[in-house]
């Protein structure tokens, strides 16, 4: 088949990887794409937010499958276009999306749904922030109502930090702190059959020992060998089949795939967000996991046919990646900083090391950095500390001016702790 994944980060260039490693791809296209993606994918313009453009696209090239990658397009009803131009879809409907569009809506849902989550009130006036935040207490959670790229988030202890994020957004949902480690649960759905992933980690900040302000993820690391062996059927049971059951009798079903960031309190598994699409970086190792050939799960998913699929295969090996960032990143990140070493990775550490572009563009004979999120340096190994000790050793190859990265990504797992 011929597919078209929509797109230019890391999460695209990890399932342009993929894609393109399925015998049952015969062209892959990648738009915008990126300077890495391009080595796997033929690259096309388009702006991505733009639907008919982005169907326009699809029929001009004969894609029988499209795969929207960013939460942006999904909510601004991409997928709508596309599908109404008769060409499969993987990602949700607009209306669908909103279960990530806006965090009040996937309350909601949950609420219907019997789905376990954090205590929660939508606020739209000072007033009532200094209410909610005078219920919960510290640490304080406040998000943003809307889309914020990952970074639309603050958990502090500081009150006045609180109120003025509060401040900054329109509508925000301020909740109840909740403790425990973070799961990261992906499910494939066609809007009844679910289809659940191999769980991950990611580490949201941007330093160290989980110091720092909140990013849009610095790494990550499946499998979970902390975990209980039944989280994935009991979230599977309790999270992700009565989401969809919800919205599906509700006239909005979810098709594509649905993200399920998960605290392991001690009361429980609660649900801290649903995403629209797969999450970034976690995709990088949990991709890196999967057996199944891709492209004919992703159809399932579009066309309604999971249920007629074979269980997913999954390889036994551990994945890591790390993300480099740019200089100053979260906050306004330096572009245009020349990239080396790329080239000494795929020489030296392949197959099981490999970077997956997320900020970058081509100059000439040079790759640049983009964007505040530059690389993802993945890799594989017999376990976590075989894979984080690849993914490290990749890492060090890499020169860019001023880039960061956490050097203690998965070393507590990989350590027993």
């Amino acid at each position: 088949m011929k597919v078209l994944v929509i797109g230019g980060g890391a999460r695209e260039h990890a399932l342009c990887r993929s894609l393109s490693l399925d015998p049952d791809v015969s062209a892959l296209y990648c738009a915008p794409g990126n300077a890495g993606i391009a080595e796997v994918a033929e690259l096309r313009p388009v702006d991505a937010l733009d639907g008919a453009a982005v169907a326009a696209l699809a029929g001009e090239l004969g894609a029988d499958l499209v795969v929207v990658g960013p939460e942006a397009p999904l909510v601004a009803g991409v997928g709508d276009a596309v599908r109404a131009a008769g060409i499969p879809v993987f990602g949700p409907s607009g209306e669908a999306a909103q279960l990530e569009g806006s965090k009040a809506f996937a309350k909601d849902v949950m609420a219907a749904a019997g789905v376990p989550t954090a205590r929660s009130y939508v606020c739209t006036t000072a007033e009532e922030v200094d209410a909610a935040l005078d219920a919960f207490g510290a640490p304080y959670v406040v998000k943003d109502d809307g889309l914020a790229a990952g970074k639309g988030v603050v958990v502090t202890g500081d009150r006045e930090a609180a109120r003025a994020h509060a401040a900054g957004c329109d509508r925000v949902v301020i909740e109840e702190y909740l403790d425990g480690p973070e799961v990261s649960l992906f499910a494939i759905t066609d809007g009844v059959t679910v289809l659940p992933l191999q769980p991950a980690q990611d580490f949201k900040r941007a330093l160290d020992g989980d110091e720092g302000p909140n990013t849009g993820g610095m790494g990550a690391y499946s499998p979970l060998p902390w975990a209980d062996p039944k989280l994935v059927d009991e979230v599977l049971e309790t999270v992700l089949q009565p989401t969809v059951d919800e919205l599906r009798h509700r006239g909005t079903p979810f098709s594509g795939l649905l993200y399920a960031g998960l605290a392991l309190t001690g009361r429980g598994t609660r649900v801290i967000e649903f995403n629209a699409r797969f999450g970034d970086p976690e995709t990088q190792v949990v991709l890196a996991r999967l057996r199944t050939p891709l492209a004919g799960v992703l159809l399932g998913a579009a066309n309604g046919t999971l249920n007629a699929l074979p269980p997913l295969s999954w390889r036994d090996e551990a994945a890591v990646t790390v993300v480099i960032a740019s200089h100053n990143y979260p906050g306004t990140p330096r572009t245009g900083d020349p990239i080396e070493g790329l080239a000494e990775v795929a020489a030296e550490d392949g197959p099981e090391a490999y970077v997956l572009h997320a900020g970058t563009r081509q100059e000439g004979d040079a790759v640049v950095s983009a964007g505040g999120r530059v690389l993802s340096v993945t890799a594989t190994g017999s376990d976590l500390a075989q894979a984080r000790e690849r993914a490290y050793k990749a890492v060090a190859r890499i020169r860019l001016d001023g880039a960061q990265h956490r050097t203690d990504i998965a070393a507590k797992a990989a350590e027993g702790r």
